[in-house]
Parts: C-alpha cells; structure tokens; sequence
C-alpha cells in the first residue's frame, strides 16, 4: 500500500537501522538483543502513529450488511472457574464491576447499572494477531463515561483490567493508557450482534478499543484499575501475553 506508513513497516525501519532484517527472521526475534531493540522501536512507532493522526481520529465504521456471518471468539472461551461459573449460572446476577485505583470514588457497577448507562453501538472490525478478522456490531457504555464516575486522579496514566479467566494461576490481565480510554470509540461492549455477550466472547463485559488489536480487548472483565506506571503489572510490560511472549503492548492498526 503505497504512500501508507503502516506500524510493520515503522518497526522495519527501526531494526535495519541496527542491522537487522524482521521478515522471516523468526530465528533473530527470539534473540534477547532483537528483542531490546523491538520493545524500544515500538515506543517510536506509538509516537509517530500518534503524530501523523488525530488523537481522535475513528476507527473504520461498517454497514449492517457488511457484518460477518459468524464473529469467531479469540483468546479464552470460558473462564471455566467455580467462581465464574456460579456468577454465569444466574446470569451475573451479583456481578459488579470494581474500579479503582487511583480515582478519587472507587466503584462498584452492577450489570443492570452498566446497562442503565448512555451506551454507545458501532460495527467496527476485530483484527486478531493470529491473521483472521471478522466485523460485528458491540454495544456498551463508553469507558471514558465510567472513569469520569470514578474520577480519575491526575497522577494516573494507564488503566489496568483484571480477567476472570486464569493463566497460569493467575487473572488474565492487559493495560491501554489514558488516551484510547477516553477514545470516543472505546466501550466497555455488553453487546455482540444485538445480543447480550455470551461466555465465548467475554460475558458478561468486555473491551472494545477498536484502534488496537484483538489480544488488547480484554474479555471477562472483573476491575478496572488506574495506575500511574507499569511497573508493577505482571512483569511490566503491561499485560499477560506481553509479559509471557513479547507480544507489542502497543498494538495499533
């Protein structure tokens, strides 16, 4: 494509310019040097992706005919805990969405309150990592309206979501900064296609940041943190399979 300046091809230039060649070098990305210089190209390209658009600009918006016969779930497809399993059972009757963190009034949101809420509806498409995409309708409050409840304390820079699903033991969890959650098109999606959620797809809410792909939408979303730094987030890099594999944190198209 071009005359389109595409995030692959940031992170190319990045590691020619070390030496490197990315395509097909599965092999030279194992390596820990490859990886030192991937992570910090990937702070270029978050800065020049910004850059060369508006911090608003919209993800792509699609017609009802354009929707896909069938929206594949990606990542987990049941937390399949005793705990999830007993809220699921009477349909997440005592649910109650924590935020926290560094806000100045903690709350907690039922399920009827999230969906008493102004919400917003968008046909966008989900690209997931793995190659495949599918375009759906998600319906659901915005994720900024919700953080405004709560009052974000100016000391705050990323938010943080706790999964129901375990990995390896532990709550899933992933981060976005401020910016993409107060993006007009970031929700907290209640639901797919007109229908509630159901478990395959992240019931009873999950994330919606349509500028990102389908790894940064957390599904089966249990609290909402504000934070001022990664730090302290699994093993810092601000999310499981960034923290587990090297996913970007960063995963914007």
């Amino acid at each position: 494509m071009s005359g389109i300046i595409t995030r692959r091809a940031v992170l190319t230039t990045g590691a020619l310019g070390a030496g490197l060649v990315l395509s097909g070098c599965d092999k030279i990305a194992e390596q820990p040097g490859f990886r030192k210089i991937l992570f910090s190209g990937e702070k270029i390209n978050q800065g020049l992706q910004r850059a060369l658009s508006a911090r608003t600009a919209l993800a792509p918006e699609f017609r009802p005919d354009q929707m896909s016969p069938i929206f594949r779930t990606n990542g987990n497809r049941n937390p399949n805990t005793p705990d999830y399993n007993a809220m699921a059972g009477v349909q997440f009757a005592g649910w109650k969405l924590q935020v926290g963190g560094l806000v100045t009034r903690p709350l907690a949101i039922s399920l009827a309150q999230l969906r008493a809420m102004p919400a917003r509806t968008q046909i966008t498409r989900h690209d997931c990592v793995e190659g495949w995409s599918a375009i759906g309708k998600w319906r659901g409050p915005l994720l900024g309206s919700i953080l405004k409840l709560a009052g974000v304390r100016d000391t705050a820079r990323f938010v943080v979501f706790t999964c129901a699903d375990l990995m390896g033991g532990q709550p899933y969890y992933e981060s976005i900064d401020l910016i993409d959650a107060f993006h007009p098109q970031t929700i907290l999606a209640l639901a797919l296609n007109d229908a509630p959620l159901d478990v395959g797809h992240g019931a009873p809410v999950r994330l919606r940041v349509e500028r990102q792909l389908g790894y940064k939408q957390a599904k089966y979303i249990m609290k909402i943190d504000a934070v001022a730094s990664l730090d302290g987030i699994g093993k810092g890099k601000g999310g499981y399979w960034e923290d587990a594999i090297g996913y970007d944190w960063y995963a914007g198209i």
